[in-house]
């Protein structure tokens, strides 16, 4: 027997979508303020998962203004495959609204958008028996409404289906046809502490749709388990006939009431019927993979040389990615950064990163900031809440920005030159969300290494020549998650320039 360990797809990966084309699968997820947009993850197993693109991923496609605030952008996607090609439905918040592209191959390239004029969000596509197309989204609950998919042209007037079971912001709709019932499966009550999933299923459309008696039909609220802001599912039913999940959830860490710093991650569940209706779950962190040949990926490098012609899909860039402030040819084997602003918490900010996707990790880069060129390395959450260690005429500095306060914690001069910059992520010490009973001498358990807050503890600062890692501040996670900061993101960790132009020769995101 077989078993895999979930998340499936870890990091900043939330909202995810799943179709099947044969024996291939393939999940489309969120990205928010992130180009290139639209991450795309291919399967052949349904527990191994690779990034083999984006579907958005030209400024013709998608290009965020600098002010758009973070967690704006794009929202819930859906993909699915239909007619022989494949479909990315989505809206973009603070930008241009809903639209979808097509492909005839996931990995690209895919076509211009094409605008769709509905006032809501989290758009779903489905087919009926006849060809209709019908486009459902949340909007003061959930609605539906016949398009052409070529044109974006809406056919008919919107019209109601079913809303949940009265928990705030149903969102997230899937339509699907399966036998002889239109099965529409939603979110509710809130991304947070309190989401989950319900179902509810129909004869013909638009409905009525009646309602699972047991709904909501998946969720963790309330509970000590591990996993929690359980919701925004999919289904898939796999070439062997079983049926599988697709959902987000959160691993939060920490004292009360818990903190998660790699956002909403992309979860598996099995799906048992009963009486034709579509069960979902256990949702457990190791878990009977599907029987299905198991098909791992070559592990993705955790360095880059910067000796490729172009960036790789795992680096992303906050709104737009300029080539012009973004060079690889510049510098033989380096990545050259040109700022436009001042600041990681200004607009225009030029930063380059990847997800992090293990809990205890060490960020590396070599950089050159020589001449009054400013730069480094990030963790980022939002333009508000970050921590940054930085190369500046001779001196490596630890910079916090948390909310209103922003502050230079720690600096040392350093000998002229390229310097390696460092940042750990490590957990060790860090007490369970469970937790409900303060130790009774607290100063004891921090002098033998427990830290009560946060879900994390970052360690910043540089390498010596020899390799030795010189910590200059060791600053609390806690205040790079998405309960003190807000928003729908999780942490990204890469490089930035705020001056000049400085030149990085590699890059190591690294599980420690």
């Amino acid at each position: 027997m077989a078993f895999f360990d979930n998340p499936v797809i870890p990091g900043f990966s939330p909202d995810p979508s799943i179709c099947r084309v044969g024996d291939d699968y393939y999940v489309a997820t969120s990205s928010f303020e992130y180009v290139p947009g639209v991450p795309l993850w291919h399967s052949r197993d349904l527990v191994h998962w690779r990034l083999i693109g984006h579907a958005l991923d030209r400024p013709s496609q998608l290009e965020l203004p600098d002010t758009a605030p973070s967690s704006c952008g794009v929202y819930a996607p859906t993909l699915r495959f239909h007619d022989g090609r494949f479909w990315m439905i989505t809206t973009v918040v603070a930008g241009a609204d809903t639209f979808l592209v097509t492909a005839k191959d996931p990995a690209g390239p895919w076509s211009e958008p094409v605008p769709v004029g509905i006032p809501g969000i989290d758009p779903d596509l489905a087919w009926d028996d006849e060809g209709n197309c019908w486009c459902v989204y949340s909007n003061d609950g959930i609605r539906a409404v016949r398009i052409e998919p070529d044109t974006g042209e809406l056919l008919s007037e919107p019209v109601a289906m079913w809303s949940g079971t009265g928990l705030k912001y149903p969102e997230g709709p899937h339509l699907y046809r399966i036998g002889d019932w239109w099965y529409l499966l939603l979110s509710e009550g809130g991304t947070e502490s309190g989401h989950a999933m319900s179902v509810a299923r129909a004869r013909t459309l638009p409905g009525p749709f009646e309602p699972h008696p047991d709904n909501p039909v998946l969720s963790h609220r309330s509970t000590k388990h591990p996993v929690q802001n359980t919701g925004h599912g999919d289904l898939v039913e796999a070439q062997d006939g079983t049926w599988w999940m697709v959902l987000l959830g959160t691993r939060p860490r920490g004292d009360t009431p818990g903190f998660h710093g790699m956002g909403r991650e992309t979860f598996l569940v099995p799906v048992r019927w009963e009486d034709e209706w579509p069960l979902p779950g256990p949702l457990e962190l190791r878990a009977q993979a599907p029987a299905l040949p198991a098909h791992p990926w070559p592990d993705e490098p955790y360095r880059d040389d910067f000796d490729a012609p172009s960036l790789a899909p795992c680096w992303v860039s906050t709104r737009r990615r300029d080539p012009g402030d973004v060079r690889l040819g510049e510098r033989p084997g380096h990545l050259v950064l040109h700022a436009r602003a001042a600041g990681l918490d200004r607009p225009g900010a030029v930063f380059v990163g990847r997800r992090q996707r293990d809990a205890d990790c060490s960020a590396r880069a070599r950089v050159d900031a020589a001449g009054g060129d400013r730069g480094g390395i990030a963790v980022r959450l939002d333009e508000a809440h970050h921590y940054q260690v930085e190369a500046v005429d001779g001196t490596v500095r630890v910079v916090a920005r948390i909310g209103p306060l922003c502050q230079t914690v720690a600096e040392r001069t350093l000998p002229p030159g390229p310097s390696t910059l460092r940042i750990d992520i490590t957990t060790t010490g860090v007490l369970p969300p469970t937790l409900t009973k303060r130790p009774e001498d607290p100063e004891a358990e921090l002098r033998s290494g427990l830290r009560i807050g946060g879900p994390d503890m970052l360690r910043l600062g540089h390498e010596t020549e020899d390799g030795r890692f010189e910590v200059l501040a060791e600053l609390d996670g806690r205040y790079l998650t998405t309960e003190v900061a807000g928003g729908f993101t999780g942490r990204v960790i890469g490089m930035y320039a705020t001056q000049g132009a400085p030149a990085f020769d590699w890059f190591e995101l690294r599980p420690a």
